[in-house]
Order: structure tokens, then C-alpha cells, then sequence
């Protein structure tokens, strides 16, 4: 767990232990396999996945070109890492949408 805090505060310094675990349990088993556990700004599919399953359907979200404006934003904010964590990555897209409290 402290892994995927320290990963998160490398984007906000303020982020809450609590939050990362409600996003740690949600992904669950996706955090088991290496591949699975990295989100691939390059592959629509991935991000898609994070559109339909987090922003639309775990966030509440309803307009798909603003999630695929934060998505965006999130692979630009990222972009000097070349591994990009999922757990961060959604960190980042719940933040984005002003979510994280709902969480």
C-alpha cells in the first residue's frame, strides 16, 4: 500500500491513504499482473477501459469527450513516466473530476 501512496504523492503531495485503498480495492485483481497494473496512454482500448469502467461507470460521469479530455490531460501529467501505475492513474482522473471526496 505505502507503495501506491508514495506513488501518488509524487502527484499530490496531499493525497489520503484512505482514498488510494478504496482505489486499490476497486481495481483488485487488476493490480496482480505487471501489464494489467499499468495503464498505456498509447492503446485506445486501454483507454477506453478507463473511460467506460472508471470515469462513466464508478465515477458517475456522463459526458464521454470530458472523460477523454481528463484521460488526456492525466497521459500529459505523466507523461515522464514510463511506467504509469493505474492506481495513480485513476488517482489522478477521480482528482480531475473533482471526485476524489465521492470516492
Amino acid at each position: 500500500m505505502s507503495d501506491y501512496l508514495s506513488d501518488v504523492q509524487r502527484y499530490d503531495s496531499g493525497a489520503d491513504a484512505d482514498t488510494i485503498e478504496k482505489i486499490v480495492k476497486h481495481l483488485g485483481i487488476a493490480l496482480k499482473g505487471k501489464d494489467s497494473s499499468l495503464v498505456s496512454c498509447s492503446d485506445t482500448t486501454e483507454l477506453d477501459r478507463v473511460r467506460e469502467k472508471w470515469s462513466m461507470k464508478k465515477l458517475g460521469e456522463t459526458d464521454a469527450s470530458a472523460c477523454d479530455e481528463v484521460i488526456g490531460k492525466v497521459c500529459e501529467e505523466m507523461k515522464g513516466d514510463r511506467q504509469k501505475n493505474r492506481v495513480t492513474f485513476y488517482y489522478l482522473v477521480a482528482k480531475h473530476h473533482g471526485k476524489l471526496a465521492s470516492l
